[in-house]
């Protein structure tokens, strides 16, 4: 199972979501690997860390997208190189759109559904599923409420029923190399990882 994740917009959190399902199914002793086609290069420097952390399960980051694999594919994209893209839309099973909640993620999320239409005409389309990212954690949020309201209006669009908050230990766990769930195995971010990961993996 190929599982791109990607969105117009820059700042949604796509290498954070794409290093920590990679890790959640490593742990979980299913095959995977990454495939970094952002020119930052973000994920593979984040495997590095891991490596000289002494932290495992390890995972393989590729510069591009193996023709065939035993496990799952994690694709994060960038999209200043948007022939990638396009691309990787053609080999992906799905499109996982992390978005957060705002009314210029919402506009960005309906131009990236064009463009994966536009580019899988005449092949398969891949399924494409959205969430809601780095949320507001107060659970009566208006933003977080209206986002996902408008979103579940978008035709071609599933949303998944979890989000993961704009929580500290996203960003610390990501910079040391280790997914949240390692880093705080009993923590809320976790746990919003966890039931994320199950809804796209079980």
């Amino acid at each position: 199972m190929k599982t791109m994740v990607g969105n117009l917009k820059g700042g949604t959190g796509k290498s954070t979501v794409a290093f920590n399902l990679a890790l959640w199914l490593a742990n979980a002793g299913r095959p995977v690997v990454l495939c970094d086609l952002d020119p930052q290069n973000t994920l593979r420097d984040a495997v590095d860390v891991r490596v000289e952390e002494g932290h495992t399960p390890t995972v393989s980051v590729f510069g591009s997208i193996p023709k065939k694999s035993e496990g799952d594919v994690i694709i994060d994209v960038g999209l200043s190189k948007m022939d990638a893209v396009k691309k990787a839309l053609v080999l992906a099973d799905r499109v996982l759109i992390p978005v957060t909640p705002s009314q210029a993620d919402v506009w960005a999320t309906q131009q990236f559904i064009t463009i994966v239409e536009e580019s899988t005409k005449g092949k398969k389309t891949p399924e494409i599923f959205t969430f809601l990212n780095r949320a507001d954690t107060h659970p009566g949020s208006r933003e977080n409420i209206e986002t996902e309201e408008v979103l579940r209006l978008i035709p071609g669009l599933t949303v998944l029923d979890y989000k993961l908050s704009q929580r500290m230990a996203f960003r610390r766990s990501f910079s040391e190399g280790m997914g949240v769930f390692e880093l705080e195995p009993h923590g809320k971010a976790a746990s919003e990882l966890n039931n994320l990961a199950k809804s796209l993996f079980a």
